[in-house]
């Protein structure tokens, strides 16, 4: 039977006295976008965690830290000087003694020192497991001074009988220190004696995820965390893990563990210690077994302007030289449609806007630099989503939802010939990166943000810098490993704007569906 629109076969029925089918009530109008394609525990999304997808976010956690450990220039050589089998015996001695394990223990050794016996920290830690002075005493380590004098002369203005003024020559003795002996620079010693106070720190705190964070922050900064913990619902067992308490809390959920684990990141980045060992661990057995593979993640994380410095963040890794591919406006032209897509503009609900983007002096095609890779937009979309949906839990009656203000998206590497100046704009020739501008979001909104970016930061969905430094502007960029869930974000995206194109209670031409 030849097809026939809907409007054909209702005419027909009402013809023939046929009723009608009830209409399906209409649904209230979507008030904001939401994707179809979520992250599991992510933002507001923490506070229905379960085990199974703490595992993940625990699992993607310790591969987000694969940038922090593989961009320094030592990565190579000190995983060499890890596995040596000098060391290697001492580590596995060290275990059989303490029962601490040696993949642990060369582990936190390749982070504090990358394996150099005498490395020396500008705070005063030193050795191969950088082990403070007082923390030293305490494992029993000697660590030895001896007070010597040396003399020296100083000229002094005087005056003799006659009142003239004359210099003499004053002599003095000043007391200063020789180190003697410290056993913290001999690995033999020092790994050793860490090896015994890990595992004395596992028994005191029921657990080696606690055991190392403690060894970095120390012991008070443990047992507070760990009274915080207690006191928070969930939380509550003496068997939490650092995972579960760290991804435990939000701006919204938890907020005393929240501030507490958000200042010890901006002092030493310790609630992520143990994430980052058991990284570094899996990356020592992965050069044991499979030296190319490690030797390629190296490659691939070295800081190309300069590999005898450390890449400054994650972007600077991710995008490689080949990814700046639109030179000028016109590569940018004929891009367009294609792997360039522009940005939806409906900032109400998609909670962001991509007005007067563009370069200054530069109104020729002002439209044009409202585009990026789907990946691109997609990501921009995706944060705006989780930002509103944790501003919307955090309920700050005083504040109002802004939509958050993106402030370039592709931009070309030259303009009428002369390079763009900035000093991370170039990285826009890729179609992969975006700015956003905080500096006007209300105060709970701009930390609802940051707390998205950090949690998809440690997914390892995200880098981002605020650049230039207290410019109040972020330049973001998902991994290459999560293009393609953003690009499928951007598809919801566009699904969303053709429903929201359709007037309500308007049914499509063609469906067959009364």
């Amino acid at each position: 039977m030849p097809s026939r629109t809907l409007a054909t076969v209702t005419a027909m029925m009402v013809a023939l006295g046929v009723p009608l089918p009830a209409r399906p009530m209409q649904s209230a109008p979507q008030e904001y976008f939401i994707p179809t394609h979520r992250l599991a525990g992510v933002g507001s999304g923490r506070q229905e965690l379960t085990e199974e997808t703490l595992a993940q976010r625990t699992d993607a956690m310790m591969q987000s830290q694969t940038f922090t450990i593989m961009r320094d220039p030592q990565a190579l050589a000190g995983a060499q000087r890890i596995t040596n089998s000098k060391l290697q015996r001492l580590f596995r001695d060290a275990e059989r003694k303490s029962g601490f394990p040696a993949e642990t223990l060369q582990a936190i050794a390749y982070l504090e020192s990358w394996g150099i016996a005498n490395a020396e920290s500008p705070a005063g830690p030193r050795g191969m497991m950088q082990i403070s002075e007082a923390t030293g005493r305490r494992m029993g380590l000697h660590i030895n001074y001896s007070v010597k004098h040396r003399v020296t002369k100083t000229k002094t203005a005087v005056r003799d009988k006659h009142g003239k003024l004359v210099y003499r020559t004053v002599r003095h003795s000043v007391a200063y220190t020789v180190l003697l002996k410290d056993d913290r620079l001999k690995p033999e010693k020092a790994i050793a004696a860490a090896a015994m106070y890990l595992a004395g720190l596992e028994r005191r705190f029921g657990g080696r995820d606690w055991a190392i964070w403690a060894y970095h922050c120390g012991e008070g900064c443990v047992a507070d965390f760990r009274s915080i913990a207690r006191l928070t619902p969930g939380l509550d067992s003496p068997t939490a893990s650092v995972s579960k308490v760290f991804f435990g809390c939000s701006p919204v959920w938890n907020r005393e563990l929240y501030q507490a684990i958000h200042t010890q990141m901006d002092r030493d980045y310790s609630p992520t210690y143990w994430f980052r060992v058991m990284r570094a661990q899996q990356l020592l057995s992965m050069y044991a077994g499979e030296p190319a593979e490690f030797r390629d993640l190296v490659e691939e994380y070295r800081y190309r302007v300069d590999a005898a410095h450390r890449a400054p963040d994650r972007l600077s890794a991710w995008l490689k030289p080949q990814d700046l591919i639109y030179g000028t406006l016109d590569d940018i032209r004929s891009e367009q449609g294609h792997r360039l897509v522009n940005a939806p503009d409906d900032p109400a609900f998609f909670g962001f806007q991509v007005a007067g983007l563009g370069l200054p002096g530069d109104n020729s095609a002002d439209n044009h630099y409202g585009q990026a890779f789907a990946s691109t937009i997609g990501t921009v979309a995706y944060i705006a989503f989780e930002t509103r949906r944790l501003f919307a839990a955090l309920a700050p009656g005083d504040e109002t939802f802004v939509p958050i203000e993106v402030t370039a998206l592709v931009l070309p590497m030259k303009v009428e010939g002369r390079a763009v100046q900035g000093s991370r704009t170039v990285d826009h020739s890729s179609g992969q990166v975006f700015d956003i501008s905080v500096a006007r979001l209300p105060n709970r909104e701009r930390e609802c943000l940051q707390f998205v970016l950090d949690d998809l930061g440690w997914d390892g969905c995200l880098g981002f810098i605020e650049e230039p430094p207290g410019s109040q502007t972020l330049h973001i960029g998902c991994s290459p490993s999560s293009r393609d869930f953003f690009g499928q974000v951007f598809e919801d995206e566009q699904a969303a704007v053709r429903a929201r194109s359709v007037p309500a209670g308007a049914i499509p031409v063609g469906s067959e569906q009364p």
